[in-house]
């Protein structure tokens, strides 16, 4: 029971004591967690954005109802994929801005997915061999490293068989890659790829190399037909939330791209369209699903489409492959966690078609604009 005289809260001792106590134990927590961070050199989310980053109103537009129509950040209410009874996620940390910079993405097919806890320590696979056994070290910055549910050209698990590599920001398929060719794919590739911070230009990595290594095969390049890519953490050895969470959420997400025709399973490289792959963990499990859309610049032709003013659902026209077409890569990158099924309508038509977000102050922890120079990092 509380009395007030003059605007003073007088309160018993008892609760005092207990919101002391509570204070302090608050206090702890996070002087515990910022020294975990210090020590791991985790990504961990804290109040605040760091002060340096581009403003989270700045990176990435944010849907208006007055442009995108009324109903832009409701949740969806056609969809009937949950998650399980005890999913639950920290929903009190801030996200965005604690997100360390990348200048490189590898997604390596393995067929599979799920791997051991570290994708390095996958015996005999190309991360391996990017990790920890390769002569030459990436030149360019950051690797960001992931495993991936890419069917291998074998369509085996087998990593004695070639396999392929998907590199972004270039949006460049490598293939015939093998443990013993990494040192080609990170000096020739690699190293010589844009990054996210390189400003948007044409791609110049070569369809393959003048002179092959004698101690490896071939390796040979071509663009990605996709427009845009959904990745999806699917490593339930790192989080149970994030073996469950992967397939629901490319159940509905493959819902509503099908109702424009731009759904590709894993082996269809139709041009145009939008493949969805598992990778290995990216960190911040604790806010799954973790969800990164890469786009290509105006991916669909639809990022000034005012929805608001037109009847009915928008989608893009069918895309035609075109030999003449320029491989600028991969113009944005948007990773936002805390996604759930009801979240995958908005996503679709706002932020793979359109490049918005719907929910950026509880969702969004960074990403790249490389068309306009801007990074959460």
């Amino acid at each position: 029971m509380s009395y007030k005289s003059n605007q003073v809260f007088w309160e018993p001792a008892e609760n005092l004591e207990k919101s002391r106590s509570q204070k302090m134990s608050s206090t702890f927590k996070s002087l515990l967690n910022t020294a975990k961070q210090s020590i791991s050199g985790a990504s961990t989310p804290a109040p605040g954005t760091p002060p340096n980053n581009t403003p989270i109103n700045a990176l990435f537009p944010k849907v208006d109802p007055q442009v995108d129509g009324e109903d832009c950040d409701h949740d969806c209410n056609s969809c009937h994929i949950s998650y399980p009874k005890g999913f639950k996620i920290e929903e009190d940390d801030q996200l965005y801005g604690y997100v360390k910079g990348w200048s490189t993405h590898i997604l390596v097919a393995t067929g599979k997915t799920d791997w051991v806890r570290d994708v390095a320590d996958e015996k005999g696979s190309v991360m391996e061999a990017i990790d920890k056994k390769a002569e030459v070290k990436v030149s360019n910055g950051k690797l960001m490293l992931s495993a991936s549910n890419i069917p291998t050209p074998s369509h085996s698990s087998d990593y004695s068989e070639p396999t392929t590599v998907l590199l972004l920001p270039a949006f460049i398929i490598i293939e015939n890659v093998t443990p013993k060719s990494v040192n080609t794919l990170i000096t020739e590739f690699i190293n010589k790829g844009p990054t996210n911070n390189t400003p948007l230009g044409p791609v110049s990595i070569p369809s393959s190399l003048p002179d092959p290594p004698p101690t490896a095969e071939q390796l040979t390049a071509r663009p990605s037909p996709h427009r845009a890519l959904i990745l999806l953490c699917s490593q339930k050895t790192r989080d149970a939330r994030c073996g469950q969470s992967a397939p629901l959420l490319r159940k509905e997400f493959e819902r509503h791209l099908r109702s424009c025709g731009l759904y590709r399973d894993l082996d269809d490289e139709r041009p145009g369209g939008v493949g969805i792959y598992f990778i290995s963990h990216v960190g911040g499990h604790k806010y799954s699903a973790n969800v990164m859309v890469y786009r290509k610049a105006d991916a669909f032709g639809l990022d000034t489409i005012e929805r608001g003013k037109l009847d009915g659902e928008v989608c893009p026209p069918p895309s035609k492959a075109s030999k003449d077409e320029e491989n600028q890569g991969a113009a944005q990158c948007m990773w936002i966690a805390r996604v759930r099924p009801e979240d995958c309508e908005g996503i679709i038509k706002y932020t793979v078609l359109q490049g918005k977000l719907v929910k950026p102050e509880r969702q969004l922890r960074g990403g790249f604009d490389r068309k306009r120079g801007v990074f959460s990092w």
